[in-house]
């Protein structure tokens, strides 16, 4: 596992999820949501944003220990709710 530095940002898969409430850790909108997100996907759509992904693979999200979907680590550019829409619609 990687270390995460102060000025990068965490998103985990379950973000982006489309059967995953708000309530469960969804944080876009149901319309930009994709069903079976990836680290690769959100990865390749940071990278196409010019953020520099870093891949961790054996992470899970607190919410959801039993899932080890990963993550994706990204440099702080914007706020990470702009940073979230803007993946989404890379996806």
């Amino acid at each position: 596992m990687g270390y995460r530095s102060d000025d990068q940002f965490i998103i985990y898969p379950l973000y982006f999820d489309k059967h995953v409430s708000r309530l469960q850790g969804r944080r876009v909108a149901l319309k930009h949501a994709v069903e079976k997100p990836t680290i690769e996907q959100i990865a390749k759509a940071a990278k196409s944003l010019g953020l520099q992904p870093v891949i961790e693979k054996d992470c899970m999200h607190s919410s959801r220990p039993w899932k080890k979907e990963g993550r994706v680590l990204v440099k702080k550019t914007a706020s990470k709710q702009t940073l979230l829409h803007q993946i989404a619609n890379r996806m």
